[in-house]
C-alpha cells in the first residue's frame, strides 16, 4: 500500500495543524490562556497542549503574556497569539475620501489614515489608493511589505466578466477597465475588491447583530439605500456583482424611473433614499436648512423621534418614511424570506429604535413572512471594519496552517 501524503487527512501532521488552528482561534476569542485551560477547551492533555503551545511559540505565532495572578489556583504562565505575526488592511472609498486602516492578526486596528479627495478627476486613482495605504502603514509602523492582504471597499461593485465598476457613477476613475491590472501591478500584496455594504454585513455577521445568523439582510441607508444578502451563511453577490442594489427596487409611491444606472437612482431609492426626507418634510410644513441632502435628513429623523407624539409634523415625518422603507423591504423579504434584517447606516442610527419599530410594524402588515428588524452594532467605520474582518480571515487561513 502506497503511503499517505502529508497533507492526508488524518495524518499526525493534519490532526497536529487541526489541533494548532483550535488552540489559536480560542486565544483569539478568550485572550490569553494558560496551559490547563487550553487543554480544557480543547479536550487536549496537559503534555499535549505543552507540545502544541511549544510548536506555536517556536513558529512566531504566540507568544508568552505573564503569568495568571489573580485568578483562581496558582499562577500559570499565560500565552496569546502574536499580534505581529501578520498584518492586513482595508479601505473604504468614497467619492469625497479615502480611509485606509490596518489591523493586527489580532484584529486590532494599530494604524490609521484619511485622504481626502473633494473635486479628484479620473487620473490618479491608483496614486490615491497607494497614498492613504502607505498612510495606514506608517500610521502602524509599518512597511508596505509588511502588509499580508489588502481589501478595498467602494460602491456598487466590480462585474467579475468585465472587471469594471458598476453601479456608481460618482466614483470618477474607478470605472477604468485596466485599474484592476494597474493596482495589482502596484501593489506587493494580494488585493481584493467589494462592495461596501457587503462588507458592513461581514462586520456584523462576524462582531455585530448578525452574529450567528446564515440568512440574513443588511439594509444600509445614508446619501443611497442599498443592501447586502447573506444566503447560507455566505454573501449573495450575483452574476454581475449588482445582487442587494435596491435603490434600483421598482415600489409603488413613487414614478418609475427608466435608465436607472444612467439616472444612478431608482424607485426605492426615490421613495425612501436621504433625497426623499427633506421633500416630504417640506409637504408636511416642516422647516429644512438649505444643506447636503443627507445632513438634512439625519438632522430631521434625529428631530422627529425628540418630539414623537408631541410635534403631529415630525410625528406624521417619522411615521410615514417608517412606512416607506417598509414598503421597499416588503419586497426583498418576498423574494428572500430572511430570518433577520439589520438595518445600518447614518439614516437608520438618527432613527433609532423607534425607527426600527415602526418599520417593523409595517413590514408586519405588508409581508406575509414576518423577519426581526435589529439596529446593526458597528457604528464606527462599518466598511472599513468589514474590509479588515473580510482580509484577516483569508490571511489567519494562511499564517496559523501549520501543516506546511
Amino acid at each position: 500500500m502506497a503511503g499517505t501524503t502529508p497533507g492526508t487527512p488524518g495524518t499526525p501532521r493534519v490532526l497536529r495543524a487541526m489541533n494548532d488552528r483550535a488552540a489559536l482561534d480560542l486565544l483569539l476569542e478568550h485572550g490569553p490562556l494558560s496551559r490547563t485551560e487550553i487543554g480544557k477547551l480543547t479536550g487536549l492533555s496537559k503534555p499535549t497542549a505543552s507540545q502544541l503551545l511549544t510548536r506555536l511559540e517556536a513558529a512566531g505565532l504566540v507568544v508568552a503574556t505573564g503569568t495568571s495572578e489573580g485568578r483562581p489556583g496558582p499562577g500559570a504562565q499565560l500565552y496569546a497569539v502574536n499580534a505581529r505575526a501578520a498584518h492586513v488592511a482595508g479601505l473604504d472609498v468614497t467619492a469625497g475620501r479615502i480611509v485606509a486602516a490596518v489591523a493586527d492578526v489580532t484584529g486590532e486596528t494599530v494604524g490609521r489614515y484619511e485622504l481626502r479627495t473633494p473635486g479628484r478627476g479620473a487620473a490618479g486613482v491608483v496614486r490615491q489608493v497607494a497614498e492613504a495605504l502607505d498612510g495606514a502603514v506608517e500610521a502602524a509602523g509599518l512597511a508596505r511589505s509588511g502588509v499580508h492582504r489588502l481589501v478595498v471597499g467602494t460602491p456598487g461593485a466590480f462585474d467579475p466578466g468585465t472587471g469594471r465598476l458598476r453601479y456608481a457613477s460618482h466614483l470618477p476613475g474607478w470605472h477604468s477597465p485596466t485599474l484592476l491590472a494597474e493596482l495589482a501591478a502596484s501593489l506587493p500584496m494580494p488585493v481584493e475588491y467589494e462592495n461596501d455594504v457587503n462588507l458592513v454585513a461581514v462586520a456584523e455577521q462576524r462582531l455585530g447583530a448578525a452574529r450567528g445568523h446564515e440568512d440574513f439582510v443588511l439594509l444600509w441607508n445614508e446619501e443611497g439605500l442599498g443592501a447586502a444578502l447573506v444566503i447560507n451563511g455566505r454573501l449573495h453577490r450575483g452574476w454581475t456583482g449588482g445582487a442587494g442594489e435596491v435603490g434600483f427596487l421598482p415600489v409603488p409611491g413613487t414614478p418609475l424611473v427608466r435608465q436607472v444606472v444612467k439616472a444612478n437612482s431608482g424607485g426605492f431609492q426615490e421613495l425612501a433614499g436621504a433625497q426623499s426626507l427633506p421633500r416630504l418634510a417640506t409637504a408636511l410644513g416642516i422647516d429644512t436648512p438649505h444643506q447636503p441632502y443627507a445632513r438634512v435628513a439625519a438632522a430631521l429623523l434625529a428631530r422627529a423621534v425628540e418630539a414623537y407624539e408631541r410635534d403631529e409634523a415630525l410625528t406624521e415625518l417619522l411615521r410615514q418614511y417608517a412606512q416607506r422603507l417598509a414598503t421597499g423591504l416588503a419586497s426583498v423579504t418576498a423574494v428572500l424570506d430572511p430570518e433577520l434584517i439589520v438595518l445600518s447606516g447614518e439614516l437608520v442610527s438618527s432613527g433609532g429604535e423607534l425607527l426600527r419599530s415602526l418599520i417593523q410594524s409595517e413590514l408586519a402588515e405588508l409581508a406575509a413572512s414576518r423577519p426581526r428588524l435589529v439596529l446593526g452594532e458597528i457604528d464606527r467605520h462599518p466598511v472599513l471594519r468589514g474590509a479588515l474582518e473580510r482580509a484577516l480571515a483569508d490571511t489567519r487561513d494562511e499564517v496559523f496552517d501549520t501543516s506546511r
